[in-house]
């Protein structure tokens, strides 16, 4: 395991703001504590990181935390992964909320950057044009997902195509060829990476792929219950809906209701994300576990400790296929027809 600023703060016997004064240059320490934490970081095979160093007598520090929403459960988790790390490393955070509106984003990227943050942990929703100069500015990170045209910033992703892919296996397992896909790209559009892996696992086990049981929908909660309501609404032969994120799933769970629709008897629902409520369910609902917290640990980690990293390909986590009862067989399967 590698040694981390906590590590050293033990060794030496002096608090983690103490030793990341002593790395930074960000305050005053006395020549016998800074020999003490020096010898305590060689001792241990501690390197602080070129980002850490490249502030001393510069200002700036701590990690730039830029998502959406916080009230969005998975990107709050992520929050806690980046601000547990952060704590660990002796680094502060500070938050910011796009609102997934790509103007006020580019805001806080400007905004960042005049405080000179060692680096920015990022779940992007705008334009590549903040994120490139953020990314010749400082270290930068994704986290859930990249921004596209910015080449050379790392990301930590989930595994969505085995999450997916397992989640189709499992439903046509069980006997469903009528699989709706809620949340697909709108028409003419290009099919993310968890739209493609549906696709490619129905192809894979030799199903169809039916254009109309792809439903466009934005992951917000109007048009999410707007496309869950036209698919239950116009489509008794749809036996199993996957949905691509839990706002969509909530919003199948919730037509589903209004219609009185039994889940599991009439219809299966499972998910991309498996949030708090989603056990909470009657009944509880089958999901693909993403790691937030593990990715936003990880995507701090690179900012402050891995600037190596910087430039590699995206490191997918593993993603958790967590099989509960709001899946069964199809209609006809349980009635025996």
């Amino acid at each position: 395991m590698s040694v981390t600023i906590k590590d050293v703060a033990a060794g030496a016997g002096v608090g983690i703001a103490t030793v990341s004064r002593v790395f930074n240059g960000s305050g005053p320490v006395g020549a016998a504590t800074r020999e003490r934490v020096l010898a305590a970081a060689r001792e241990l095979g501690y390197r602080p990181s070129a980002g850490a160093r490249s502030l001393r007598g510069r200002g700036g520090g701590g990690v730039g935390l830029v998502l959406p929403d916080l009230t969005d459960p998975f990107a709050a988790e992520l929050a806690e992964g980046v601000l547990a790390a952060a704590r660990d490393l002796g680094e502060h955070v500070v938050i910011d909320l796009s609102g997934g509106d790509a103007a006020r984003e580019a805001a806080i990227v400007g905004r960042f950057l005049e405080r000179r943050l060692e680096g920015v942990v990022a779940v992007p929703c705008g334009e590549s044009a903040p994120w490139a100069e953020a990314a010749r500015a400082a270290g930068l990170v994704f986290a859930e997902r990249v921004a596209r045209g910015v080449p050379g910033v790392p990301g930590v992703l989930a595994d969505d195509a085995t999450g997916v892919r397992h989640l189709t296996e499992y439903l046509a397992g069980l006997g469903h060829r009528r699989i709706a896909y809620l949340g697909a790209a709108a028409p003419g559009g290009e099919p993310d990476v968890r739209e493609r892996a549906f696709r490619a696992a129905l192809t894979r086990l030799g199903l169809a792929v039916p254009e109309s049981l792809l439903v466009p929908a934005r992951p917000n909660r109007d048009s999410a219950y707007a496309a869950a309501a036209g698919l239950l609404q116009s489509r008794d032969d749809v036996t199993a809906v996957l949905a691509a994120g839990h706002l969509l799933g909530e919003a199948a769970v919730l037509v589903a209701r209004e219609l009185d629709l039994r889940v599991p008897a009439d219809v299966s629902i499972a998910m991309v994300d498996d949030v708090p409520w989603a056990e909470l369910c009657d009944p509880p609902l089958t999901a693909v576990a993403r790691p937030a917290r593990a990715m936003g640990r990880r995507a701090c980690e690179l900012v402050l400790r891995d600037p190596a990293r910087r430039g590699h390909a995206p490191e997918p986590l593993p993603a958790e296929l967590v099989v509960r009862g709001s899946c069964g067989p199809p209609r006809g399967a349980r009635a025996g027809r």
